[in-house]
């Protein structure tokens, strides 16, 4: 048996993976009498980090024929051992920089559309009334707005890059996978790198877009002589904790598979970062609710200016990532079996 966990489902999942091919042939053949053609196969690389998948797409680690391929992606096979997880050869692997290169790419996107669609001017919102209290004004109608999109957007996403990327699309969730085992550090490396040079680059899009870099963004801007930098950080990481355990909870636990599966996973998850970033939002005025993602307020200062409290959007979201890989490990979703 596989450690971490029964081999059948993997050996299922390699089973499909082997058999969903597309045999194509090739046009202009040499001639109407030849039966020979070409056959394509699907280009998908199992990853046990792909949000969404709920480890659907990953091989038996103790089949001795996917060993080379392990050795290349030791991450395409639940339960790394920490040497494993370790071992920087994967950074001599192509097709893991390809992945990065296009985490990079759908972050920048994902970063703009959420950076412009969120965009106001540098001012601190109108103080709520005493009637409605924050209910009618924009410090509430924003985040509504956001809420919603980053819903859609996010959903979205993870459909187009889950196949290709793993979709993380973000530095915390790369290092929240990391911390629970499910990533390389090759793999973490080069993905936060890349993200957060896409977060930059959208921040320097947005700037040259707003036509000024007096702006601030939602779920990035705070005004520290109204909300103490620690009450910030006390709402950033529980708030990405929060996102974490929903995450992992509908989008990378094997015992989900047959529950929610790929096709429903990414909305729950869209779900769950809307609502947390419009809840975090509103109450707290000063306060432009948590970013639960890094690379994106790095983006945001990039096109605007740099504060000198953004270290606790990055301090914070890590010791989330370190807590919840706690609580992963000592429950995991895999078991050893002789």
């Amino acid at each position: 048996m596989a450690a971490g966990g029964s081999s059948a489902p993997a050996a299922d999942v390699e089973k499909n993976l082997n058999n969903d091919r597309l045999s194509v042939p090739m046009l202009n053949q040499p001639s109407a009498e030849s039966h020979t053609h070409h056959t394509h196969q699907i280009s998908d690389v199992p990853f046990t980090g792909r949000l969404g998948g709920n480890q659907a797409f990953v091989l038996d680690r103790d089949d001795v024929d996917n060993a080379s391929i392990l050795q290349d992606i030791p991450d395409a096979a639940p339960w790394m051992t920490l040497a494993e997880q370790l071992d920087l050869r994967p950074f001599r692997t192509l097709s893991l920089w390809k992945a990065a290169i296009l985490e990079g790419m759908g972050t920048l996107m994902l970063v703009f559309l959420t950076i412009w669609i969120s965009i106001s001017p540098a001012e601190i919102p109108t103080a709520p009334g005493p009637q409605f209290g924050p209910f009618d004004n924009a410090a509430f109608l924003g985040p509504l707005v956001g809420g919603v999109t980053n819903f859609m957007l996010l959903t979205l996403f993870i459909f187009i890059f889950g196949a290709v990327s793993g979709a993380h699309l973000n530095p915390t969730i790369t290092i929240a996978t990391f911390c629970a085992r499910l990533t390389s550090l090759p793999r973490m490396v080069l993905y936060v790198a890349f993200q957060t040079l896409g977060g930059a680059l959208a921040g320097l899009l947005a700037r040259a877009g707003y036509g000024s870099r007096s702006f601030q963004v939602g779920g990035c801007w705070l005004y520290s002589n109204v909300v103490p930098v620690g009450d910030a950080f006390v709402i950033e990481f529980v708030a990405t904790t929060l996102l974490l355990f929903c995450a992992f909870g509908v989008g990378l636990d094997p015992r989900q598979r047959q529950m929610i599966g790929p096709s429903l996973a990414p909305f729950l998850i869209g779900m769950a970062l809307g609502v947390i970033s419009f809840g975090t939002a509103f109450t707290r005025y000063g306060y432009g609710g948590a970013s639960l993602n890094p690379a994106r307020c790095l983006g945001a200062f990039v096109g605007s200016r740099f504060p000198g409290w953004h270290w606790h959007h990055w301090v914070a979201d890590i010791v989330a990532c370190l807590v919840h890989g706690a609580f992963y490990l000592a429950v995991p979703p895999w078991q050893n079996h002789c």
